[in-house]
């Protein structure tokens, strides 16, 4: 382990989400917030600990694999213990477990709160507490590659450990110019996101607030009741267009600037989330009509728009999908664990993993009836190679683990069955809302301390896809190989 380099990057990364923080600084100077306060002692002391890192100078300069993932797993949790001060210092969370739940629960665009008035909170914090989200969407540390793309050689390690998916990969030979790229997109998608929603009678604030929620895939709302606050049907397909797009992977629209149109919209994980959408859709808008909604147009609305917050793990509600009939809500369940594309702001376990073990799972039952047969599986018309299938498979395993183990933890609580398990399920998923007590309209606050951290582990796991934190337990992983 290069500890020098990987000590300098955190520095760097501290002093990017002291950059991050001074917006909503400014948001509580205008309106003359009693957070003013929060945010300016935490920008200190993030510049303090930020300097003080990068002064380390590293003797190697590459950061190898394991650098890589140290830094991304030590690299989300600094930020969100820096993040979660605003919340305490500020006083609009009391507690110190609790604030750093909700900055966790922020970066990792998961949107699981334990806040049940949300309005009354100052604009600052609740400028930051969605920031947050689009920070967290994209990856901060992709943030800081595009920023400073000097940290040092060999960083795909990086953005390989911080990327959803089974096989993060370039755009372009640069990763630098890889980042901008990126984010490029999913700047691009926000303004005009955040464009849209004024010119649909939202108002600036709150434009901004649900356009980082919607792009970066989160899902906290400055309303007690999310969207279906503003009851407007144009603001809600707005949503719901984006929510999607946002969900799929962002490589595709690249392309798709590129001239490559047609392989965009051939490309396999994007038709079978396209498909799990429209189907749920379906399913849930028939089966709530006539007991939910008088009119097929509100049924298909109402549905459209929650199938595509939970299945791109946004979170935002329209309306409280809890009262809904069982068959809806289990549908609803379901996408928590299925969640977007890779390569996306979206959480859960990917599309591209269920179409590869969909495609594992038939290539088993052929070898069963010849034995002798020779079957690759393919995606997109490519042979995916054996490692990436056998890393699908071990995900899949250790999400399930974590999920199990998780659950029952949680439920030393005593808490209903369908709040337990939903409760696990949207955080590991980063969805935010789930089923029961934590409905859209309810919170995770009745939780215990202990039911909290590991919840927030949860979310942590989910949006690095596991292995990042994982390895940070393992004591061989600490071994030192270079200074």
């Amino acid at each position: 382990m290069n500890y020098r380099i990987v000590l300098r990057t955190l520095g760097i990364l501290l002093l990017c989400e002291a950059a991050a923080m001074l917006p909503s600084l400014v948001t509580a100077i205008y309106y003359r917030g009693n957070d003013i306060g929060a945010f300016a002692v935490t920008i200190l002391l993030l510049l303090l600990f930020g300097v003080s890192m990068v002064k380390v100078k590293p003797k190697v300069k590459e950061i190898y694999a394991r650098d890589g993932f140290a830094i991304v797993g030590i690299g989300w949790i600094l930020i969100s213990v820096f993040g979660a001060m605003p919340f305490y210092f500020s006083g609009a969370i009391p507690t110190v477990i609790d604030s750093f739940f909700e900055s966790v629960s922020g970066f990792t665009t998961t949107g699981a709160t334990i806040l049940k008035q949300v309005e009354d909170l100052p604009r600052g914090i609740l400028f930051w507490r969605s920031f947050t989200h689009w920070i967290g969407g994209m990856g901060v540390l992709v943030l800081t590659l595009a920023i400073l793309p000097s940290v040092g050689a060999r960083t795909l390690h990086i953005m390989k450990a911080e990327s959803p998916g089974p096989a993060p990969g370039k755009l372009v030979p640069r990763i630098g110019q890889t980042a901008k790229i990126l984010y490029a997109i999913y700047s691009l998608m926000t303004i005009v996101l955040a464009i849209l929603l004024l010119l649909a009678g939202m108002p600036l604030y709150d434009s901004l607030i649900h356009a980082f929620g919607t792009a970066g895939t989160g899902g906290f709302s400055i309303k007690n009741t999310s969207i279906g606050a503003y009851n407007n049907i144009y603001i809600d397909v707005i949503i719901t267009i984006f929510m999607l797009m946002s969900g799929v992977n962002f490589s595709v629209y690249y392309f798709i600037f590129k001239g490559s149109l047609k392989a965009a919209l051939k490309n396999g994980e994007l038709l079978l989330y396209l498909g799990i959408a429209a189907v749920s859709t379906v399913f849930i808008a028939i089966n709530i009509h006539g007991s939910m909604f008088d009119s097929v147009g509100q049924s298909l609305r109402h549905a459209a728009f929650q199938v595509s917050s939970i299945l791109t793990t946004t979170g935002y509600s329209t309306t409280d999908f809890n009262q809904w009939p069982e068959l809806s809500k289990m549908i609803l369940l379901v996408l928590m664990f299925i969640g977007g594309c890779a390569g996306s702001t979206a959480g859960g376990i990917k599309n591209i993993r269920l179409l590869i073990l969909g495609k594992t799972i038939k290539r088993e039952m052929v070898r069963i009836v010849h034995p002798k047969a020779v079957y690759t599986i393919k995606v997109d018309g490519k042979v995916v190679d054996e490692e990436t299938v056998s890393g699908v498979m071990t995900f899949y395993f250790a999400f399930m683990a974590i999920f199990t183990v998780s659950l029952i933890l949680v439920s030393i609580d005593g808490k209903d069955m369908v709040t337990t398990i939903s409760s696990v399920a949207t955080c590991i998923g980063n969805v935010g809302p789930g089923l029961g007590m934590v409905g859209p309209l309810g919170s995770f606050a009745d939780y215990s301390v202990f039911s909290k951290i590991v919840l927030s582990f949860c979310m942590i796991v989910g949006r690095l896809e596991i292995f990042p934190v994982l390895l940070l337990l393992m004591p061989h992983f600490w071994k030192k190989v270079s200074i």
